[in-house]
């Protein structure tokens, strides 16, 4: 859930020009955090309709692994004990 945040603010602070990609820590860095999120919200992405220019992605992906988390730990602690 973190990588999703990371990604979300390196991606701002490259656009906003607070951070260069040209330098090497910065480069690593987000290569590494898109190659992590990328699998999961290229499909998310499919799906959703263009909101000019604002990408919700990452907030769904996190939703999305919140309702699993839930879901899972939940439905462990609950299950009867046989």
């Amino acid at each position: 859930m973190w990588v999703f945040i990371f990604d979300a603010l390196l991606s701002w602070l490259v656009s906003f020009n607070v951070l260069n990609t040209k330098s090497q820590v910065v480069y690593v860095v987000g290569s590494a955090l898109q190659r992590l999120t990328r699998p999961v919200l290229r499909p998310i992405r499919r799906y959703m309709p263009d909101l000019g220019g604002i990408d919700i992605s990452p907030i769904i992906a996190i939703l999305g692994l919140i309702f699993v988390r839930d879901v899972v730990v939940l439905g462990w602690l609950m299950r009867p004990y046989f």
